[in-house]
């Protein structure tokens, strides 16, 4: 669309909705309000069933995370002879919970041992279930994990940024209020057609564009239509999955025409209220209890501080060298399959017996980095003081993130903040440090939001993703680039090896998207099998 301004004059809001488009502005407010509690859904609909007798076959799955978990349950109900080697000495992977007295030593030496008092805890890994991760949901269901609402978002959390507002922090709920009236003044004015010639200046342009760009997940020519970023707010036709039919379809907008003919607008704010909350859940007593009850049913088969250094396959089945990591003693298992689980970053440096394309397809996935830090307080002073119950602060110092408890709520004894959650620099500059220095940093940063961060203060514990032995990073980093050359490679059955993990889904670092792509893979060897 053009403009009537002259260049070099200043850019008038008339100009610039012109500019921006009608539809789109308005649009931008529409989904804005309903941005809110909507995301992507799982295309899990159910357990698998692996119907056919497998005759014997067996599967070395390598790697106890969920992905293998899910893998080992569901091949050995099917009449498979299932094995597991796993790293560590417990099962999980990162769905990890760390209590008082747990130990862990980090790549470079940095030892911790957690000082938490009883029955108080940090998930350094996943810490939330979406309602629509179906496939998390029902495993929890089967497997008796009691579930607990994860309160996302509270109006009365902080937003806080050091440069504004003095660096006051403010409730979530004023500036939410404060700039969806902003926009939609600017928006009544255009509908009115009155007082649209007050002048904007370059830099309140470029400021505006931006916020409206973001506010309505409009593309790069201001216009809100099918795409990635629509579907990243309203939700997918086809839904990001696991394994070789895992690529999303993005979902196509409904004219705006129809939804102000509809009058549903009437209800889209509801779910914004002071009184509402998204669908969202964790586990009661930590994230592990998924992992503890995925062993109590197959932990009888798995080989725990089993250090993978060789992974052979021919036309009669696998072969995996492995170490014991307590005796240095070197062994070997032999299966007709194998499912590794092992993430790309770790799995990239031992000699596996792939062709080319996988193999390339390995060794392309980079690792993000992350950084939590949880912190021990003596007293529960956001709730006391602040009336802050869970949900999650925002700032744009190192510390990106304070997530408040969602248990335990109104509790008189002390409480556990996840004090940081980070990603990118910030992650690296976390790690270079010390413990005992991590801590220290958080505690400062926190006590620009939280004053009574130092009187408080008790103990901490912190986790640097990308220092962890077992992982060497958060979750695989794909671009669109990569998935197009090598994501159907790497799920693709190598002969006698599958993959399968949340590197091999379209939902990475989220346990559905682990699941999923063990799902997906479990079928398709089962197929296999049943048709040799």
């Amino acid at each position: 669309m053009t403009s009537n301004a002259s260049p070099g004059a200043p850019l008038r809001r008339r100009d610039l909705l012109k500019l921006i488009g009608g539809v789109a502005g308005t649009t931008a407010m529409y989904q804005a309000m309903t941005a809110l509690g909507l995301h992507a859904e799982s295309r899990y609909r159910g357990p698998i069933a692996l119907d056919g007798n497998p005759k014997g076959a067996s599967v070395v799955v390598l790697g106890a995370g969920l992905a293998g978990l899910v893998a080992a349950l569901e091949l050995r109900k099917a009449g498979y002879t299932v094995r597991v080697l796993e790293y560590q000495d417990r099962a999980g992977g990162r769905c990890w919970t760390v209590r008082g007295g747990d130990r862990y030593t980090e790549l470079g030496g940095f030892d911790q041992t957690c000082e938490f008092d009883r029955d108080l805890y940090l998930n350094p890994g996943p810490w939330r279930i979406p309602s629509h991760h179906f496939a998390v949901m029902d495993y929890c269901r089967r497997l008796g994990v009691g579930l607990e609402p994860f309160m996302q978002v509270n109006h009365n959390a902080y937003l806080h940024a050091k440069n504004a507002f003095g660096g006051v922090p403010q409730r979530y709920r004023h500036l939410r209020a404060d700039f969806a009236g902003g926009v939609a003044e600017l928006l009544a004015k255009a509908t009115s057609q009155q007082q649209l010639d007050e002048t904007l200046s370059a830099g309140d342009k470029e400021l505006l564009l931006a916020a409206l760009r973001n506010f309505g997940a409009l593309d790069e020519n201001y216009r809100y239509k099918a795409g990635r970023a629509a579907s990243d707010r309203r939700g997918y036709a086809k839904d990001p999955g696991g394994g070789l039919t895992a690529e999303p379809v993005d979902s196509e907008p409904i004219p705006f025409r129809s939804i102000l003919d509809s009058r549903v607008w009437q209800r889209l704010a509801d779910g914004d209220s002071y009184y509402h909350h998204n669908a969202i859940f964790q586990p009661i007593g930590g994230m592990d209890m998924i992992a503890r009850a995925f062993t109590r049913e197959v932990g009888d088969v798995i080989r725990y501080g089993a250090r993978v250094t060789d992974i052979k396959q021919s036309a009669a089945g696998v072969t995996v060298a492995y170490t014991d990591r307590a005796s240095g003693v070197t062994s070997t298992a032999s299966a007709d399959w194998c499912v590794c689980t092992i993430p790309l970053s770790v799995l990239s440096q031992i000699a596996i017996d792939v062709a080319t394309p996988m193999a390339k397809a390995i060794n392309a996935v980079p690792y993000s980095p992350a950084f939590k830090v949880g912190l021990q307080f003596g007293r529960r002073f956001w709730e006391q003081d602040e009336h802050i119950y869970g949900g999650i602060s925002y700032t744009d110092l190192p510390i990106n993130q304070i997530s408040y408890p969602s248990c335990g709520y109104g509790s008189a004894g002390k409480g556990v903040l996840l004090a940081g959650y980070t990603f990118g620099v910030h992650a690296y500059e976390f790690a270079s440090l010390s413990p005992k220095e991590r801590i220290t940093k958080a505690v400062e940063y926190g006590a620009q939001i939280h004053p009574q961060y130092g009187a408080e203060f008790e103990n901490g514990f912190s986790v640097a993703w990308h220092r962890v032995p077992w992982l060497l990073g958060c979750s695989g980093a794909w671009t669109d680039a990569m998935r197009a050359e090598h994501y159907e490679h790497l799920c693709a059955i190598d002969g006698r090896i599958l993959l399968a993990g949340e590197h091999a889904s379209y939902i990475p670092a989220w346990q559905e998207g682990a699941i999923l792509s063990s799902l997906d893979a479990v079928e398709r060897l089962h197929r296999r099998v049943i048709s040799t």
